[in-house]
């Protein structure tokens, strides 16, 4: 527990910035229960109106919780949700968010995700999420390299970027735990994209392993690996073109995130790399909407906005 609480003050005190006249739910499950513990120790400390609440492990992504979990969330001016499986696109989440909570959801997280992409200065990452946006907020293209093979160019002039700070302060707001991006839905791209980080089901890749991606007209158009290949086209027998949507680009700010570990919830966080996603982009800016959205991390991009390099945080030069 001990190890766990560093992380657990900075989520309630700088994250969601709990005071002593509030009260907040930790909602967590069977599996999650030391970090669900270890935040209601510190919430505790602040408030004498905190609860924890577990329930068996959700099924899939999206579940709603029992029936007793959402009320409690509903009710709680601040909600941090350690859960196996993420609740953040659930109406439980909304209801609460629309109540006025300030929610925090920190789907599949484990101890040593926490613990890493939490002890981090959340005020710092969000400033390079702003120093970050400043340089690609006006750009009509952003084109990306790196050393594995990427060289991609999305169409961004139509569509905003959005920041994940980690910061929630304010009412009816909502993050990811561990945060630090900032990112967009192209309207399209075109060009190939090598994954050598993270991406399921794969994990963290070996040194060497990668995983390459054709893109054309913002649609994924052929893919080196078998496994993510067949998620794709079982999406796409569901829902068309959509599964093969080029989603998102990101761009991580956590500069606290010294080494990939095989979460994609820290992995593309990490400062210093990108993360391109395919599939679902409803919730991000985006109009396609699909059963996927499957990240991609990829080490030592570079960027640049309308031609010009974006300056990247890193752990040494941020």
């Amino acid at each position: 527990m001990s190890e766990l609480r560093p992380a657990a003050e900075t989520a309630l005190s700088q994250c969601l910035n709990l005071q002593s006249d509030e009260s907040c739910a930790i909602v967590t499950d069977d599996e999650r229960e030391p970090i669900g513990e270890a935040l209601y120790e510190v919430a505790s400390e602040i408030t004498d109106d905190a609860v924890v609440v577990r329930y068996p492990p959700g099924e899939t992504h999206g579940g709603e919780p029992p029936a007793p979990v959402a009320a409690a969330m509903a009710d709680a001016d601040v909600v941090l949700a350690p859960t196996t499986k993420s609740l953040s696109h659930t109406r439980a989440r909304t209801e609460a968010n629309e109540a006025g909570a300030r929610v925090a959801t920190l789907p599949g997280i484990t101890e040593t995700v926490f613990t890493t992409g939490l002890d981090a200065d959340y005020e710092s990452i969000a400033a390079h999420c702003a120093a970050v946006r400043e340089q690609v907020a006006d750009a009509d293209a952003v084109r990306v390299t790196a050393p594995a093979g990427t060289d991609i160019t999305f169409d961004v002039a139509d569509r905003d970027w959005l920041s994940d700070t980690g910061i929630v302060h304010e009412s009816g707001m909502m993050s990811n735990l561990p945060a630090g991006e900032v990112f967009i839905s192209p309207a399209s791209a075109d060009g190939t994209f090598v994954v050598d980080g993270t991406m399921m089901p794969h994990g963290l890749l070996d040194d060497g392993e990668t995983l390459s991606f054709e893109v054309e007209d913002g649609l994924v158009t052929d893919v080196s690996d078998d496994e993510i290949r067949a998620t794709i086209e079982t999406a796409a027998d569901e829902v068309g073109d959509a599964a093969h949507n080029l989603a998102e680009l990101g761009i991580g700010t956590n500069v606290a995130v010294t080494d990939l570990v095989g979460s994609v919830l820290l992995d593309e966080k990490a400062g210093g790399t990108i993360h391109i996603a395919i599939g679902d982009d409803a919730g991000i800016g985006g109009d396609v909407e699909a059963p996927i959205h499957l990240d991609g991390i990829i080490r030592e991009p570079s960027v640049y906005a309308d031609g010009d390099p974006v300056e990247l945080p890193t752990v040494h030069g941020a």
